[in-house]
């Protein structure tokens, strides 16, 4: 690109011409005087925007990029909605952040905007994981909450994900309104940066120690751990903010053989030591594999930046360290809290669990024979603590969780927690343990009683504004052209998330989906198979979600099946790259 369109041109004279400091300004005019287009134009051609996890973007100058002004809308908006929704009453709001660059100022200049709004601002004195700032709502009865994070994204990245009075993040109808509300805010001029002090409440400690007496209750095979409190786990933080609270709570479930990897307990926004600080990776658990070789550890656990997903590794028959998926973890933790509670005698017939539609269907096999109730919701951990608000008091949620290493236990908090994750995993380990298994033998186990799942997950990135439009007209292309056959199988459903239709292919049946609209397509074949397709609501991907299972006769025959259906998803891959 050799020249700025008008739009782009106009937005850029706004913050030339607006109430920006001057470091803002004399960046953008080197970029005009160095002729950057092309990065001025993905800068500034849009404004940031909520998606599924609120505001994610780069960190830099610009109306599409994360900074103090876009921050600053965006909490000005927010400010607005609350006031005009909870009218007339004292609105209080928690602001935490993870340990990505610029979160610290970032953070402030939000607690700011709150303050000059006439909003109470608890504000965390350092960093925190994602899950306590959700327990923070609702345990100090606010309004909303916002986290500064950006997950696992890349380090040029940040984030802002906005949360409701139930702790989790804002769903229908107050997503929109908040949108709605940050794009009135017209101009910078209209943001109130200056900071009430008076407003402005520091927490920290005291809201740990609550935090960590509710998942201490959680616990449920407390004899099994101390039998095997010298399980020997390794933990990375990956520079996050679980750095303190996982060990803590491993040790208050009583694990006394819990080893750090040291180069990774630091807080640092540039993740030195990883690539990408997300445990979906397996180069993000290297420096943990290579800890736990050393020691000869049983059980390998690392989080995510901002401590609401974790990775692990387990050993296999053959005594090597293996990751697990998303699913799989998932799958075992699900099966787990199952049986650990029926063996208990907890099982009522009032409980229930909750996952997502991409997320693995063995989980829905396990909960049909243990009957215990499973919904299935839309992508995005808030529709599962929307759907936890919905049955609160009525019924007993026991887990949830998501294929993207994100998992809930206990109802103290409304979003994913890697913090209650890893020691009910750890937990899941000595039960197994006790029993003379291991995770892995579990694993198989599993899928000799309900079925071999494997699963995929295919992400094709296309950045910018031209490849915002290419995933679009793929989309456009799925809905108007619907395979016929997927891995040789026959396409038997077609499910449209977003008109909330199901048809029938054989029968022409077409039925409704209990579900809000969203922009997701799901494939069913005559053999089981399972694709889901959908654009991320927070990357600039579309997402293949491949899903295909078999019966498994016995544990040896693992590897075999197991590389049959791996082979059965790369052929439906191929047929729906071409």
């Amino acid at each position: 690109m050799n020249a700025l369109d008008s739009a782009v041109q106009n937005k850029i004279d706004q913050w030339l011409n607006g109430s920006y400091d001057e470091e803002t300004k004399a960046e953008i005019l080197q970029k005009l005087e160095d002729e950057k287009f092309d990065e001025l134009t993905d800068a500034f051609y849009k404004d940031l925007e909520f998606g599924t996890g609120g505001l994610r973007g780069i960190m830099g100058v610009g109306s599409n990029r994360v900074n103090k002004y876009t921050f600053g809308v965006a909490t000005q908006g927010l400010s607005n909605f609350l006031k005009k929704q909870y009218s007339g009453q004292d609105i209080k709001v928690v602001i935490a952040h993870d340990c990505r660059n610029n979160s610290d100022v970032l953070s402030k200049v939000v607690a700011d905007v709150f303050s000059a709004n006439g909003i109470h601002v608890y504000y965390f004195d350092a960093l925190r994981p994602t899950p306590e700032l959700s327990y923070a709502i609702r345990e100090l009865g606010c309004q909303s909450g916002v986290m500064l994070t950006a997950s696992h994204n890349p380090k040029e990245y940040n984030g802002y994900k906005a949360y409701g009075a139930d702790g989790g993040q804002l769903v229908a109808p107050h997503d929109k309104m908040v949108m709605e509300e940050v794009q009135k805010v017209a101009s910078v001029d209209e943001v109130k940066f200056d900071r009430n002090d008076d407003l402005i409440e520091t927490i920290g400690a005291e809201i740990d120690e609550k935090y960590l007496d509710e998942l201490v209750k959680l616990s449920v095979s407390p004899d099994a751990i101390k039998r095997q409190k010298d399980l020997k786990i390794v933990f990375s933080p990956i520079h996050g903010t679980t750095l303190k609270l996982v060990p803590d709570v491993l040790e208050r479930f009583g694990f006394e053989n819990v080893i750090t990897v040291e180069e990774q307990m630091k807080p640092d926004g540039n993740f030195p030591t990883v690539v990408y600080p997300n445990p979906e990776e397996k180069e993000a658990l290297d420096m943990s594999l290579e800890k736990a070789k050393e020691v000869d550890a049983d059980l390998v656990m690392a989080t995510d930046p901002d401590g609401d997903r974790v990775g692990i590794a387990v050993k296999n028959m053959d005594g090597e360290f293996v990751l697990l998926n998303g699913n799989q973890t998932g799958s075992l933790l699900i099966n787990y809290m199952l049986t650990a509670l029926e063996q208990a005698g907890k099982i009522t017939g009032n409980e229930y669990i909750v996952k997502t539609v991409v997320t693995s269907y063995i989980i829905d096999r396990i909960a049909n024979a243990k009957e215990v109730e499973c919904y299935n919701t839309l992508t995005g951990f808030k529709y599962i603590g929307e759907l936890m608000t919905k049955l609160e008091g009525k019924k007993q949620f026991i887990a949830g969780g998501e294929e993207s290493y994100g998992y809930l236990i206990g109802e103290h908090v409304r979003d994913k927690d890697a913090v209650i994750s890893c020691a009910i995993i750890a937990e899941m380990a000595a039960f197994y343990k006790d029993q003379g298994t291991s995770l892995f033998e579990a694993l198989l186990d599993m899928y000799v009683e309900y079925g071999l799942f494997r699963e995929d997950l295919i992400s094709v990135t296309k950045k910018g504004k031209s490849g915002a439009e290419e995933i679009q007209k793929m989309m456009m292309n799925f809905r108007a052209n619907p395979p016929k056959k997927l891995g040789g199988s026959q396409v038997v459903i077609v499910k449209d998330y977003q008109t909330s239709k199901e048809k029938n292919i054989a029968t022409g049946e077409i039925t409704d989906i209990d579900l809000p609209g969203s922009n997701v397509l799901q494939f069913i074949t005559e053999d089981g198979a399972i694709v889901s397709v959908r654009p991320s609501g927070t990357e600039p991907k579309i997402k293949f979600y491949c899903s295909v299972n078999a019966k498994l006769m016995s544990p040896e025959d693992y590897i075999q099946v197991a590389a049959t259906l791996d082979k059965r998803i790369q052929v439906m891959i191929e047929a729906l790259k071409s």
